[in-house]
């Protein structure tokens, strides 16, 4: 496997999968440029060391072909004001154009083809099935996109010299562009700098961290995070609780928790934590009190209550002030610092609170010599809403890819890079 800074790009035509996967406005205009941003390096280091660079990627969910309101071609001007380079659009990714395209690029040039999920056979998935297609059919439809995966891959390998992966967030998919192409280039074939980035930074924090390391996990369901709580109670001295799988927990233990989200089937789970972390020694940190709302609103009522005795008709949707001050002082305790999830209903400015006081803990915390790898796109999401990503070690682009990685599990674009 060849590193991008040890390869000889010179004359060579790199085809790149990057993420650009990009929330748009209503007008097709990108809002918010952080993953092509990550991409702009990768694509330069090609272009400096005289090779030439095919784009590739999703946008979005199509679920027809050709959909304009998913068309990459919308994220041209914002693509060329990072890197300063004209972009030519392919307007495909199999047509004789895109193919010629390829063929005439010269050193220092950029093309990107259409969005890759106007294909199916790019997830392997069959389209457009009836509601009532038997088994066989969908049996059939599934061969026959497989079959024709095969040729779409040799396309779009026939295009470049050698492969660049730098899509870490789909690095878990087992997707032609991601993972089936990097066997046509056994010998040119390497990460970018955004996957080189994250793996160090990922392996770094699980491997390797200096401690005392406390993980803060939120999110709304245990169910969902279950699997990376286990992963992590191997690794971490610390555990910090937050956003709607506080509830759970508070009433697996007998409390009182209103209208607050919580999942009575994962008493048992939550419990179990609680009682493997305290055979490990793992300290579970909680919130005392919540932020509660009588209605899921911005014009709802708000008041404070303990976490665990909520009144009827009330619900949790943040930590309050003492919930602050407890994490506060235990994420400042702390050498390494991950960060999965918001505690509170960020979306909403008034249910923001906590993980914006969590958000600058962090950055206080990393000021002050601590590593912090922020991963999973709501805790993105939050520490860009306030303004800190640069106050932070490390932020990570990829969501399912991230948990599956720190789960030990074998992530599909990786290997193929790998292997």
């Amino acid at each position: 496997m060849f590193k991008i800074d040890s390869y000889d790009f010179t004359g060579k035509r790199a085809i790149i999968r990057v993420d650009f996967n990009v929330p748009l406005d209503g007008e097709g205009h990108v809002t918010d440029d952080t993953r092509i941003r990550a991409a702009i390096p990768t694509i330069k280091k090609v272009l400096e060391k005289g090779g030439s660079v095919i784009l590739m990627s999703h946008l979005g969910r199509p679920k027809k072909n050709n959909d304009a309101k998913f068309s990459l071609e919308q994220i041209i001007p914002a693509i060329e004001a990072r890197l300063g380079v004209k972009v030519n659009f392919a307007g495909d990714c199999m047509g004789d154009k895109a193919a010629q395209m390829a063929a005439a690029l010269k050193p220092g040039e950029v093309m990107l083809l259409e969005n890759l999920r106007f294909y199916a056979e790019e997830e392997g998935k069959p389209r457009g099935l009836a509601e009532d297609a038997t088994d066989e059919q969908k049996a059939e439809a599934k061969a026959a996109v497989k079959a024709s995966q095969k040729d779409f891959v040799k396309r779009l390998a026939s295009y470049a010299d050698c492969y660049i992966n730098d899509a870490f967030g789909t690095a878990h998919r087992r997707h032609a562009s991601t993972a089936i192409i990097a066997d046509y280039f056994p010998n040119d074939k390497m990460f970018g700098y955004v996957m080189e980035n994250e793996l160090k930074a990922i392996d770094g924090v699980m491997q390797s961290p200096e401690r005392p390391f406390c993980a803060i996990i939120g999110g709304s369901k245990v169910s969902t995070k279950i699997t990376i709580i286990e992963k992590l109670m191997e690794k971490v001295d610390s555990i910090i609780i937050g956003g709607g799988m506080t509830y759970t927990f508070a009433a697996a233990q007998g409390g009182k928790v209103g209208n607050s989200i919580c999942e009575p089937e994962m008493f048992p789970v939550a419990l179990d934590i609680l009682k493997k972390a305290e055979e490990k020694g793992i300290k579970i940190v909680t919130s005392p009190d919540a932020l509660i709302a009588d209605a899921f609103s911005a014009d709802a009522n708000t008041k404070e209550a303990p976490a665990n005795d909520i009144p009827d008709q009330w619900e949790g949707v943040d930590i309050a002030t003492e919930g602050k001050k407890a994490f506060r002082e235990h994420i400042l305790s702390c050498k390494t610092i991950l960060w999965n999830g918001p505690v509170g209903v960020f979306e909403i400015d008034k249910f923001a609170t906590g993980s914006k006081a969590v958000a600058e803990a962090i950055a206080e915390a990393t000021q002050k010599g601590a590593y912090s790898l922020i991963g999973g796109g709501d805790s993105v999401a939050c520490i860009n809403k306030f303004g800190l990503a640069d106050k932070v070690s490390y932020v990570s682009t990829g969501g399912g890819a991230l948990l599956e990685y720190m789960e030990g599990k074998e992530l599909p674009g990786v290997a193929a890079i790998r292997k």
